[in-house]
């Protein structure tokens, strides 16, 4: 991919996950500033979000993050961002990552890094975008949901090209290699509103 200046990394906001996602975490946000580029998330100082946020920052990167009004008065805002975007809600949260972004990468979550992530890739699907989107199948975490979708696939529910929609990378340095070789987007169906 040749122009590639900021990356949305969408992951959980619990700290009481295994070592193996914080290192990931950690090595990503490194990786991003290392590499000059961006990082957008969803503006937290917690989990894995503050972990990925933090490392990016500290290796010299620009970090933005956006969150909503009634996450942010919970007080779990970073407030040591390059930029904080506080909205409205959640969805124009979504809207407004993915406008900032040029690629997508999804690190372990919960819930709501599920709704972020099938969010984009509906939105690839129905070629609202067509920005790289990686998930970062750290440990298996994510084994099971792949599952999930071949069982769609496979019972007729959706017809998915994944090489097209989207990569999976077992290690955060096979995320960066797939960021790599992805190929230039295409320019979205302009009729079509996210």
């Amino acid at each position: 991919m040749k122009t590639l200046s900021s990356v949305c990394v969408y992951c959980g906001a619990s700290a009481q996950v295994a070592d193996v996602h914080k290192e990931a975490a950690h090595a990503l946000g490194d990786g991003l500033a290392r590499r000059g580029i961006r990082l957008v998330y969803g503006g937290g100082r917690v989990g894995l979000m503050g972990i990925v946020a933090d490392a990016a920052l500290a290796a010299g990167g620009e970090v933005v993050g956006i969150i909503p009004d009634h996450i942010q008065s919970a007080e779990i805002e970073h407030t040591g961002l390059t930029e904080l975007h506080v909205v409205d809600s959640m969805h124009t949260r979504k809207r407004m990552m993915v406008e900032k972004s040029d690629a997508f990468i999804i690190l372990p979550g919960g819930l709501g890094t599920l709704d972020e992530a099938f969010e984009v890739l509906t939105w690839k699907q129905l070629r609202l975008h067509d920005k790289p989107i990686i998930i970062a199948d750290v440990d298996g975490y994510w084994r099971p949901l792949l599952g999930l979708i071949d069982h769609m696939v496979a019972q007729g529910f959706a017809r998915i090209d994944r090489n097209r929609l989207y990569r999976v990378a077992d290690q955060i340095d096979s995320v960066f290699t797939a960021l790599e070789d992805a190929p230039d987007p295409r320019s979205p169906d302009r009729s079509r509103k996210l």
